[in-house]
């Protein structure tokens, strides 16, 4: 594919990509610069959200100096940390493109499965994301492990069909995205779980992608796998009676489809719910 041309503020956006950064001062211009070379390789118009999470190493220093001069770069910057979610939520409600999505910037999953992720929603998909197949190593096993117990939770606690929740790279059509940018309320690390869930109970065509996922250990995590595998259980256990409420939801608006009127009804009775159970 040929190489796109510059993006101007009124050029069609194809795949705006958002990168949530904390702490990421020691590898992300690497990262930016293999996300890159993927990008313009592939012949997508793109753009890319930067979103600092409240960095305390000099990572906003660092991406002003990465995107000045681009008209294809957003820069947001939190005052302080506010979570996963919410930084990629944030730069989400940002984006330009008919495509939108995320990856995490260590590259965990590889730069070049970005442009054939975004392929599939252009091609249908409400959802896509990347499905993760380890390289199983010794520093990195307990955490294959973890992931895979935690999707089978996943599964059997709220009746989920997708295997894998807590993928850090996920796509979105813009149209799939809108209404679960208002409903998702999590903002740390149970977002992807509810984002996907909010997806699955709305009927939306989720595609997984597999990927290689190549964890560098020296790299570190903000990931604190025993009190984050408990508040992940907890809140999965919460998180089943709105499940169910989305489910019924969705049952309501495809009886009523194409009257809006029901539509809205439905929703509505999700909200009601949800309050009482608050």
């Amino acid at each position: 594919m040929s190489e796109r041309g510059p993006l101007s503020a009124d050029s069609p956006v194809d795949l705006s990509l958002v990168l949530p950064c904390y702490n990421s001062a020691h590898f992300l211009a690497e990262s930016v610069a293999s996300v890159d070379r993927a990008l313009r390789r592939s012949g997508l118009r793109y753009e890319l959200v930067f979103v600092d999470d409240g960095s305390r190493d000099g990572t906003a220093d660092l991406i002003e100096r990465l995107v000045q001069g681009r008209d294809d770069c957003l820069f947001l910057r939190h005052g302080c940390n506010t979570g996963r979610g919410r930084a990629v939520m944030d730069g989400m409600r940002l984006a330009r493109g008919r495509a939108i999505g995320f990856t995490d910037v260590d590259l965990a999953t590889p730069a070049h499965y970005v442009p054939l992720l975004a392929q599939e929603i252009f091609e249908g998909a409400d959802v896509a994301t990347a499905l993760r197949v380890y390289m199983l190593t010794l520093p990195i096993v307990h955490r294959w492990l973890l992931s895979r117990g935690y999707n089978r939770l996943v599964r059997g606690c709220l009746g989920q069909t997708f295997l894998d929740s807590e993928t850090g790279c996920k796509f979105f059509s813009r149209e799939a995205l809108q209404p679960l940018l208002s409903e998702t309320e999590n903002s740390g690390w149970f977002w992807d779980t509810e984002i996907m869930v909010r997806a699955a109970c709305r009927g939306y065509r989720i595609v997984e992608l597999p990927t290689a996922f190549v964890r560098r250990p020296e790299l570190g995590s903000t990931v604190h796998l025993l009190r984050d595998t408990f508040d992940y259980f907890v809140r999965l256990l919460r998180f089943r009676s709105t499940v169910k409420c989305l489910r019924q939801a969705h049952e309501l608006r495809t009886a009523a489809a194409p009257s809006e009127e029901p539509v809205q009804s439905a929703i509505a009775v999700v909200d009601a719910v949800s309050d009482g159970g608050a």
